[in-house]
C-alpha cells in the first residue's frame, strides 16, 4: 500500500477543502453560501521540460491553498483519504488571507 504519492511532471496533488455545513451555534448553512472550490496542495511534481530541455517548475508549492476548477482533475484514494490530481495549468490561482 502506498504511503505517499509524488506526482509526475507538472501534476499537483490536492486535498479539497470541504466547507462546514453548520455554524458553531448549530445553524445549518445553505450549500451555496460558502461554495468556493478550493484545496490544499499536498505534493507537487518536479515540473515539465520545455523545447530546449530546461525544466519549467510548477507554479505552486506544498501547503498552498489553491482555487480549483469546478470540473476536472483525477480522483485518487490513498487509504481512507481522497485526493485529486490536477495539471499545473488547471489551477486557477492561489488563495491568501
Amino acid at each position: 500500500m502506498a504511503r505517499r504519492l509524488i506526482p509526475c511532471l507538472n501534476r499537483i496533488l490536492v486535498e479539497k477543502i470541504i466547507p462546514p455545513s453548520k455554524t458553531t451555534a448549530g445553524i445549518l448553512l445553505p450549500e451555496k453560501a460558502s461554495k468556493l472550490n478550493s484545496g490544499r496542495v499536498v505534493a507537487v511534481g518536479p515540473g515539465i521540460r520545455d523545447s530546449s530541455g530546461k525544466t519549467v517548475p510548477v507554479a505552486v508549492k506544498e501547503g498552498d491553498t489553491v482555487l480549483l476548477p469546478e470540473y476536472g482533475g483525477q480522483e485518487v484514494k490513498l487509504g481512507d483519504k481522497e485526493y485529486h490530481l490536477f495539471r499545473d495549468e488547471d489551477i486557477l490561482g492561489t488563495l491568501h488571507e
